[in-house]
């Protein structure tokens, strides 16, 4: 098993959230509109670090919830044929919630894999 470097692997998701921030789109960006993380600026921060990234995720999964719901609802509009909803809307909307889900499945997949990883590290 490889040794992780817990200190390349800390620059490398601040480098990956400063990225994340600087290319907000928008709307079509699920993790837009999430606070910064601002204690993760050492790792002696204890607490305040697991809080804030618990606050992180609590929020990315609340949008990724709420682009489900609302691509529910519009699909339902179109079902009911009520005016001014076209497919096209409706699919994008869709396709974009199906992908949000995928992108936060992998996210947790990944920090399940990563937990397992610590946990089996020798002490």
């Amino acid at each position: 098993m490889s040794a992780i470097d817990t200190q390349r692997l800390l620059m490398e998701m601040r480098s990956v959230a400063q990225q994340a921030q600087m290319s907000n789109v928008g709307a079509s960006n699920p993790l837009s509109g999430i606070t910064d993380v601002g204690a993760v600026n050492g790792v002696d921060g204890g607490d305040n670090v697991s809080t804030d990234f618990a606050t992180l995720m609590r929020q990315a999964v609340d949008k990724v919830n709420n682009m489900q719901q609302d691509s529910n609802h519009s699909k339902e509009q179109l079902e009911l044929g009520e005016p001014g909803v076209e497919l096209s809307d409706v699919m994008i909307q869709a396709q974009k919630a199906s992908l949000a889900f995928q992108a936060m499945s992998q996210v947790r997949n990944k920090l399940v894999e990563a937990y397992k990883d610590v946990m089996n590290m020798p002490i």
